[in-house]
């Protein structure tokens, strides 16, 4: 048997305002956006074709909307890996993203932790120096 995690389901304030978001800005592609009826869609965006994609999910209660940019309690939620470390954050910091240290070289790669535009946290992920 073999299993993969297909999609993570991340919250929003508001579909299009995601979108814009995650693939303007972050580079994402969209891969599905599908009118569900009732003002629910099923928009899922990834960084490729392959690996995990993100469900994005529009709060619908205001229970959901408390979690919005807070889905791991304040830590690091998702990991963006890049095989361009330099290019991808400079890339990225040309394009608005928030930044919240300088990058790092540890034993495991190049790092640095940026927010989306929710506050969640992520880390920018590159292969180690050599």
């Amino acid at each position: 048997m073999s299993q993969t995690i297909g999609a993570l389901t991340l919250l929003v304030r508001d579909y299009d305002e995601a979108l814009t978001y995650y693939v303007n800005v972050l580079g994402f592609q969209l891969l599905e956006d599908t009118d569900q009826g009732g003002g629910k869609r099923w928009v899922v965006v990834a960084p490729g074709e392959a690996g995990t994609r993100l469900l994005l999910a529009q709060a619908a209660t205001e229970e959901q909307a408390q979690q919005i940019g807070n889905q791991a309690g304040g830590r690091v939620f998702l990991f963006l890996h890049t095989t361009d470390f330099a290019t991808d954050h400079a890339a990225m910091q040309a394009r608005g993203v928030r930044f919240l240290e300088e990058p790092r070289h540890e034993s495991y790669g190049s790092v640095a932790v940026f927010q989306d535009l929710y506050g969640n946290k992520w880390d920018l992920l590159g292969p180690p120096r050599t």
